[in-house]
């Protein structure tokens, strides 16, 4: 009988910076290898970010998957480029669609299949980046993500905790394809046991012999629109061959000397930028620094930011705000004057209508940095799987209203309300961080916690992503293992509403950090790169 081994107990663990020329960021160690071992054969950060890419959608199949959407921003030596590769909704999609098939009182499109997903764009991103960017041929980056999938890889424990407890809900195991390919011998694998994926294999290579178009107009994108018919969805191969990303440029703000940079709308970075602009006017660096006052400040300012957010933002073609509307300082400072450091409180949206992701960051010697995150939502996404293609698909459809006086009102073509976000720091015009926070509505916050314990405390990368966080979500507070039992009273003093987190897949997200050492200065190759990768998930920095 083989020796019993708990997965689950652990001592508390210290996490140092890794130190390189070259490196790769990922919540996977074999994502992380993936992308090292193109920068060692002579590819620059965009090939590597792909590669690790691809290896995430078969390693961590409880986050992402072929089906996925991504965004990235990379600093190509001279400037910084964002890209949006969110799906689109199907042709057929409007309010009275879902109406007719699910009653006059949904709100919502539904949370789990087909009529869930919209036109997946993670493998257009990759495609385009590599148009743009890449230095390696195509089919070399993919190849490492065919081996994993085809020869397997032994599950981590977080990895296996989530997958367990997303596959336990029945909503999501009952979905078409789902059991057969993620449920071997009718259950998650446990820790340490072998998965494969061989159908995901036979589709990374259409993808890396065709260069997506296999994808989006070919073998893959018609297998899906059969698959979507056959199970009362609407998808079809016009909507996968109408896809396209977009290039975008990235908005900003500043922050004591610094600047944040965040993707436009569709998505929730805004947010971000919104509290931090924000909390500019309160000297955090003289508060304790994991005391109730400093976290009071970015909690409150936190909540300001989502009630603009959660009510304008949407696919940016259809919201009648500017997000240069929105990041006004004069805005914000009004904002902020509403925070009270002695208490609690509830706020709206302050302006009015003028008419569980993956994350990976890569830098390279030559300067080079790529932000990249990647997402099927809410753990499994719709939880539909194409048989034969391995192809596990998103679910961001679900964040649409079907409410016709919002912004964000599901319509053929329309890009819905996304909450991953991909962020970069500079300072003076220069390269300084590729980072992000992976976790649904923990992504802003984590990019405000970990960028106020950076730049206003100086903690180094590492130490600031090790931190224990908190969590607002709807009117509640959530606060990590760690945070000290006197900071969680003085919380509740001021009257913060603090509940136990329950959610078995959400977490406190995890996140990448990668800090070029000279600021952008000088060389990239004199002094390289520190990075930090979140113990909250199973990675690993790597370099050389």
């Amino acid at each position: 009988m083989s020796h019993p081994t708990d997965w689950s107990v652990g001592y508390a663990s210290r996490r140092q910076p890794v130190f390189a020329r070259n490196v790769v960021s990922t919540s996977h160690p074999l994502a992380a290898q993936a992308g090292l071992r193109m920068l060692q054969s002579g590819g620059n950060a965009v090939d590597a970010a792909i590669a690790a890419a691809a290896v995430m959608t078969i390693v961590e199949p409880c986050s992402n998957g072929l089906g996925s959407d991504a965004f990235a921003i990379v600093w190509d030596g001279a400037r910084l480029q964002g890209l949006n590769a969110s799906g689109c909704a199907p042709a057929a999609w409007t309010p009275d669609y879902f109406e007719r098939k699910y009653g006059a009182g949904a709100t919502t499109p539904p949370r789990r299949g087909w009529d869930a997903v919209t036109v997946p764009g993670a493998v257009a991103g990759w495609v385009a980046l590599h148009e743009r960017y890449g230095r390696l041929p195509f089919p070399d980056l993919l190849a490492p993500a065919i081996d994993v999938a085809e020869r397997g890889y032994a599950v981590p424990v977080i990895v296996q905790q989530k997958w367990a407890a997303a596959a336990a809900l029945p909503e999501i195991a009952s979905q078409p394809g789902f059991a057969a390919a993620f449920l071997p011998h009718g259950r998650a694998p446990q820790v340490g046991e072998m998965f494969s994926l061989p159908a995901a294999a036979r589709t990374l290579r259409l993808i890396a012999l065709t260069t997506g178009e296999a994808f989006y107009g070919g073998e893959v994108a018609a297998a899906a629109a059969a698959h979507a018919r056959a199970h009362g969805g609407a998808m079809s191969a016009a909507d996968f061959a109408a896809y396209r990303p977009l290039w975008v440029d990235p908005i900003a703000c500043d922050y004591r000397g610094w600047r944040l940079h965040e993707i436009p709308p569709n998505g929730q970075g805004i947010a971000a930028l919104m509290a931090l602009g924000m909390v500019e006017r309160f000297d955090l660096g003289a508060l304790p620094v994991d005391g109730a006052a400093i976290q009071h400040l970015q909690i409150e300012a936190m909540k300001l930011a989502f009630a603009d957010v959660y009510r304008h933002v949407a696919d940016p073609q259809a919201m009648r705000l500017t997000p240069a509307q929105m990041l006004d300082p004069d805005y914000l400072a009004r904002r902020a004057a509403l925070i009270d450091p002695q208490r609690a409180q509830d706020f709206g949206p302050g302006l009015a209508p003028q008419g569980g992701t993956i994350y990976l960051s890569a830098a390279d010697e030559r300067g080079m940095m790529v932000s990249f995150i990647q997402s099927n939502y809410m753990g499994f996404g719709s939880g539909i799987v194409v048989p034969g293609y391995g192809l596990s698909l998103q679910n961001r459809g679900h964040g649409f209203t079907l409410d016709r006086t919002r912004d964000n009102c599901v319509a053929p073509g329309k890009r819905p309300f996304h909450t991953i976000i991909p962020a970069f720091l500079t300072r003076d015009g220069r390269p300084v961080m590729s980072f992000g926070v992976m976790g649904g509505d923990m992504q802003p916050q984590g990019h405000l916690q970990t960028l106020v314990r950076m730049i206003d405390l100086q903690q180094n990368p590492q130490a600031a992503c090790d931190a224990p966080r908190w969590r607002w979500a709807g009117g509640q507070l959530h606060l990590e293992d760690g945070i000290p039992a006197a900071t969680a009273e003085g919380l509740r003093a001021l009257g913060h509403r603090i509940e136990p987190h329950v959610d078995s897949y959400q977490d406190f997200g995890a996140g990448q950090f990668i800090w070029r050492l000279d600021e952008g200065r000088g060389d990239a190759a004199e002094r390289g790169y520190a990075a930090a990768s979140d113990p909250r998930r199973d990675g690993q920095a790597a370099g050389c």
